[in-house]
């Protein structure tokens, strides 16, 4: 098994993308962390299947980030992998964004700072509280769930796109500081629209089965967070694309 006696942390685990990336961490040995801001009772049917922890956090807080990275430090004394995949997506900003897109004006400014709260600011309150548990280490791998670059520039798509081009800058910097420490930091994404909860009730049942499935995460995700990836680092990988190519 690829990754027997890793512990991982993976968010927004409960459902879509990030389950289905638990699930193959899962498969391959790993002791998993999954956990979500809201989806209690999701999280905990996932952490049953797998027989791992659920671990209710909301990564824009963080209290419960520190009170998360205790929790697994607490029982298992290490953390190897953290899957940054927690976000919130525009059906929160516009319930009809994949056929009706808005102008950016229109958008409510508390939920636009929601979106990026958790988006942006999330993802570096997750990294900075679990990469210093690394860097004692000299060991570990962080990979942040992006989206292809044609939708991150969608009309339509603010504040949700933004927040991922800020991700992936975030992204490239940090991978660039943690060269030579033994962490690697990496993007991955799904290559289009996904059939995820992020997708609105709105979206046209015709075209649902046009929607990628999420389980294409869970091959590309498993090679990064394993020792084949130790020297892999600040790369960006479609997950469509690596599995027709692996």
């Amino acid at each position: 098994m690829k990754l027997e006696k890793k512990v991982a942390i993976v968010t927004g685990a409960g459902r879509g993308i990030g389950r289905a990336i638990a699930e193959a961490f899962a498969n391959e040995g790993a002791k998993v962390i999954v956990t979500a801001a809201k989806q209690k009772n999701e999280i905990e049917e996932v952490a049953s299947k797998i027989a791992g922890t659920a671990v209710p956090a909301d990564v824009a807080n963080k209290d419960d980030v520190q009170r998360l990275v205790d929790v697994v430090m607490s029982k298992f004394g290490r953390i190897d992998i953290l899957v940054n995949n927690a976000g919130r997506g525009m059906k929160f900003v516009n319930g009809d964004f994949m056929t009706e897109p808005k102008p950016f004006w229109e958008a409510d400014p508390d939920v636009w700072r929601m979106v990026i709260n958790t988006n942006v600011n999330g993802v570096f309150l997750m990294t900075r509280a679990v990469v210093t548990r690394m860097l004692e280490r000299h060991s570990g791998r962080i990979i942040n769930i992006s989206m292809n670059y044609e939708t991150m520039k969608r009309k339509g798509f603010t504040p949700y796109g933004p927040s991922k081009a800020a991700l992936e800058s975030m992204s490239s910097i940090w991978a660039q500081e943690l060269e030579g420490t033994g962490v690697t930091l990496n993007v991955l994404l799904p290559g289009g629209a996904t059939a995820t909860g992020m997708i609105p009730d709105s979206f046209p049942a015709s075209q649902r089965s046009k929607l990628i499935d999420p389980a294409v995460m869970g091959p590309p995700a498993v090679y990064l967070a394993s020792e084949e990836a130790k020297g892999v680092n600040g790369q960006r990988i479609i997950a469509i694309e690596w599995n027709k190519n692996s």
